[in-house]
Formats: structure tokens, C-alpha cells, sequence
């Protein structure tokens, strides 16, 4: 790779990162610091899949859908939590990054990584990311660490409803999704 692509990649992938970084949440601590972590989870994780969720792909459709009103709009996508190279979740918040789930058999095999896998890479290249988000009543980040909040992790499915918006003038296709409830699915026995 020459010095020129490399940069490149540098360069977007910092750009990936402010991005991420700016959706999911800004830095300092809210009055609700001291939020009971186990009656936000029980507030928040929901026992059953919502029925009908998007693919990332599709909700971006459906945001910018000729008859899709301006602002915020109530949506439920599935994804699997990841982030194109880069850590997904932010230390200490309740946010992380979502990405299309592969749609063929080969990525649930042990050991798959999308990450360095090239057919998920090209088919993902032009899916959004989504950055979730979990706000308390103060419109701030939650001051929770979603791993442990809801006990998940990098490479794990789940579905989140909350109110998405996407701005096709970013530089990253990014749908930012202020999330009211989420479903953890569980792994598919092999």
C-alpha cells in the first residue's frame, strides 16, 4: 500500500471515528450519573424480538422515503454490533455502533470475522452504520457502559426501536438513532 493510500485510510477512518464519536454522544457527565443501572435495563430490554425490524440498508431507505417527514421518525433495525475496523461502544456510555447483519450462511461460521472477511466487506461497503444511542430525561447520554447495561457485546445481533434521522450530506452514510428499547437475540445454537 503507498504512503498516499495509506494516509487515506488514516484519514478517513479518524474522519469514521469523529463521526461515530460526535452521533452516539458528547463527552462529560450528566446529573443522572447516578442512575440505577438495573431499572434502566429493566426499562429498556425488551423479552421479545418487535416485530417486522429493518436492515440498516432498508431504514436508511425508508428515512429518506419521498414521503418520510422531516426530523426524527420512529424505526426499529436489526443489526449486529460492530464498526468497520474500530471499537463500537464508547467507555462508560450507554452507545455503540450497529452494522448490516451478512445476509448468507458463511458469516455465522465459528471464527467468521466481518471485519477481515472481503465478501461481507464489499457487501457492506455502501450499508449505513448506525449509531444507537440511549438518552436519559436530561437529553444526555446515558452515563452507563451499554456492555455491561445490557450485557452485550462486538459481533452480537440485536433489534432497536427508538427515533432515527439520516443525513445523506455526511461524508459516512450514519443513521443516528436515539433508541427507546432494545432485544439482545440470542446466538443460534450450532
Amino acid at each position: 500500500m503507498s504512503r498516499s493510500m495509506r494516509c487515506s485510510v488514516s484519514r478517513r477512518r479518524i474522519v469514521v471515528a469523529g463521526l461515530v464519536a460526535a452521533a452516539v454522544g458528547g463527552a462529560g457527565r450528566s446529573a443522572s450519573a447516578q442512575t440505577d443501572a438495573a431499572a434502566v435495563r429493566a426499562k429498556l430490554l425488551l423479552p421479545q424480538e418487535p416485530v417486522d425490524p429493518l436492515t440498516p440498508t432498508a431504514a436508511k431507505e425508508t428515512l429518506l422515503s419521498k414521503d418520510a417527514p422531516k426530523g426524527p421518525q420512529p424505526i426499529v433495525i436489526a443489526g449486529r454490533i460492530g464498526a468497520k475496523g474500530m471499537e463500537p461502544f464508547l467507555e462508560n456510555k450507554a452507545s455503540f455502533v450497529l452494522l448490516e447483519i451478512p445476509a448468507d450462511d458463511h458469516a455465522g461460521k465459528a471464527g467468521h470475522n466481518a471485519d477481515n472477511c472481503p465478501f461481507c466487506k464489499k457487501r457492506s461497503a455502501n450499508a449505513p452504520m448506525v449509531a444507537v444511542q440511549f438518552v436519559g430525561t436530561d437529553g444526555k447520554v446515558l452515563p452507563l457502559d451499554a456492555r455491561k447495561l445490557f450485557g452485550i457485546q462486538k459481533g452480537q445481533e440485536v433489534v432497536v426501536s427508538g427515533q432515527g434521522v439520516f443525513d445523506p450530506k455526511l461524508a459516512i452514510p450514519i443513521i443516528q438513532l436515539t433508541a427507546d428499547a432494545i432485544h439482545v437475540r440470542k446466538p443460534a445454537k450450532k
